[in-house]
């Protein structure tokens, strides 16, 4: 699900929210080219947590070790496949010929060059789609809380698990609907009270000092605006910003704010449901794979690009912004995601369609808290995992432990588990640039079931309309790795999921600073380069792991 990192929705929340939004950025982040690429520092050197993305290129091609493309998949909101920092890096199927109408390559999709749109049909695309918990509370409520008592406590004890996921389905869109409501109201009194926050300013910048000099107004709405402009004062970003840029950047912040609010009318309405219409398959045909279009970019890929750059963006023009694997990586676009909730039938399908295409990684950055079709992503988990393809997870935005707030689609079948249903998977938490405030404030952490932590928070990359912008979460965070996995993939095609994701875990650079080994297995934060070191010595020349034994098919593949 794309998320907007919001602390609450209340007014009283508001300054904490744009400090969610921007801390640590500088006067002017829209020029600090240091601050665009800081997630590739190294941090021996700059001691500054970055991944170390050109001193991996530097050892691997020291080994004397020549790189093949790496494929790596991208199953977000879309992709906007014709950006000019990503179009040379854009995967294109070498058997499908362009908008001729036809299956070239007989794959049951149709002009499928780029990749697929699992979420579109001949009707238009998604934009808009329900949460899950809406779509559960939906289907169940008539069975376990219909007009039949009787009934209902039979069902209730005939199904116990599809039960215990409807009342955490109910808790959570009670909530959340109500807070969609709020916030739409909140910030819209915020926005038309814009006017007289600027009148108040009489001409002045802001600053504390100015504020704290307007005369307490009788006015009830200027009072409130007042209010707010105090707040907004204590933010960096908008410190110093003279009367119209402040109404620009505000209206601009709260353009962004009833944006995210504003669908969650049609997430937690219960009678909306677009699929039946745009898409126009049979749904609860978890087995049905042939539908959608080749729509890559569908109605907002501002998520599903940003992540794409991340991986494997190219400088242009005046843009220094670069992914980790941009120098070996192709995007394969497989949009998934709806602003909403993705469904388990289209991340099943999307896995598939990747990993039957050529993707050797996958970046898979949403998460829900409930899933009725869990089996059939981990029947497609279990898939990829036969192909040797990774699978690349966020761990969440919610500043939660995964154990305790579930995630979906998972790793593990129960939170209890010890050991993965698979081995292919590795889930990602976000850190920042800040080496006494590592973990982002929002990610979510556990020291056993999220893995790794990287850069997640101010980060830049390629957008919509063919521009940049800093975005921040664990979505950020995950296609750090996935462009990692890609680099080492590229030198060392021979390597396993679970080799990377040890090296990736064992070559981290640690820190104990306020707890921070304790958020994941690697205690630390990833550096591609020692990564590339450690899978080289341990796996490349069929040495034994510290995990596992390097088996003997990889040591005669490696002496070929």
């Amino acid at each position: 699900m794309k998320k907007v990192l919001l602390a609450a929705v209340f007014l009283a929340g508001f300054s904490f929210t744009f400090a969610q939004e921007t801390q640590g950025v500088k006067a002017d982040p829209s020029q600090d080219k240091d601050l665009m690429t800081w997630y590739h520092k190294d941090f021996a050197t700059s001691k500054v947590y970055g991944v170390n993305t050109e001193n991996a290129y530097k050892y691997l091609e020291s080994k004397g070790l020549k790189p093949t493309t790496v494929v790596v998949g991208v199953l977000d909101s879309g992709v906007q496949v014709d950006h000019p920092g990503l179009v040379k890096n854009v995967w294109s199927n070498p058997n499908e010929i362009p908008n001729n109408g036809k299956d070239d390559d007989g794959n049951g999709y149709i002009d499928d060059v780029h990749g697929w749109n699992f979420i579109g049909g001949k009707n238009g695309d998604i934009d808009v789609d329900n949460m899950e918990v809406t779509r559960v509370v939906a289907k169940y409520k008539p069975v376990f809380e219909g007009d039949d008592s009787t009934k209902n406590k039979a069902n209730q004890a005939k199904m116990p698990e599809d039960f215990a996921m409807y009342m955490k389905a109910k808790e959570l869109f009670t909530k959340n609907s109500v807070e969609g409501r709020q916030g739409v109201q909140t910030y819209t009194m915020i926005n038309d009270l814009i006017p007289n926050m600027v009148r108040l300013l009489a001409g002045k910048s802001i600053s504390a000092e100015n504020i704290a000099a307007i005369k307490a107004p009788g006015d009830q709405k200027d009072a409130i605006a007042l209010n707010v402009l105090g707040q907004v004062a204590q933010n960096p970003e908008f410190q110093g910003k003279s009367p119209a840029d402040f109404e620009k950047a505000m209206k601009e912040e709260m353009k962004e704010m009833l944006d995210h609010f504003t669908p969650q009318a049609q997430q937690y309405d219960l009678s909306y449901d677009p699929r039946k219409a745009i898409v126009g398959d049979n749904y609860d045909d978890y087995s049905e794979r042939i539908y959608g279009n080749n729509h890559y970019e569908g109605p907002d890929a501002t998520h599903g690009t940003h992540v794409a750059g991340i991986i494997a963006g190219l400088p242009q023009g005046k843009e220094v912004q670069y992914g980790v694997a941009s120098k070996v990586a192709k995007i394969m676009s497989v949009r998934t995601v709806p602003n909403g909730d993705e469904r388990d039938k289209d991340v099943a399908n999307a896995i598939r369609y990747a990993v039957d295409n050529g993707a050797k990684v996958l970046n898979m950055s949403f998460g829900k808290p409930v899933s009725p079709g869990k089996s059939v992503v981990w029947d497609a988990f279990k898939y990829a995992e036969d192909k040797g393809v990774l699978l690349v997870k966020a761990a969440g935005n919610e500043n939660e432990d995964v154990t305790e707030h579930v995630a979906y689609p998972t790793n593990y079948k129960n939170v209890t588990d010890e050991k993965p249903l698979v081995n292919n998977v590795i889930v990602v938490g976000a850190s920042t640039n800040k080496n006494d405030a590592l973990r982002a404030s929002f990610s979510n952490f556990n020291k056993n079931k999220v893995n790794v932590f990287a850069p997640g928070e101010q980060i830049y990359s390629t957008v919509t309309k063919s521009g940049y912008k800093y975005l921040q979460g664990t979505s950020m965070a995950s296609p750090v790795v996935a462009g990692a996995a890609a680099v080492l993939l590229a030198y060392m095609p021979n390597l396993k999921p679970d080799q990377i994701i040890e090296a990736l875990v064992k070559s981290s650079n640690p820190s104990t600073v306020n707890g921070f080994s304790d958020f994941s297995q690697a205690g630390g934060v990833i550096d591609v380069k020692r990564a590339a070191e450690y899978a080289y010595t341990n796996f490349y020349n069929g040495k034994s792991s510290e995990v596992k034994k390097a088996t003997k098919s990889v040591k005669k593949t490696v002496k070929k």
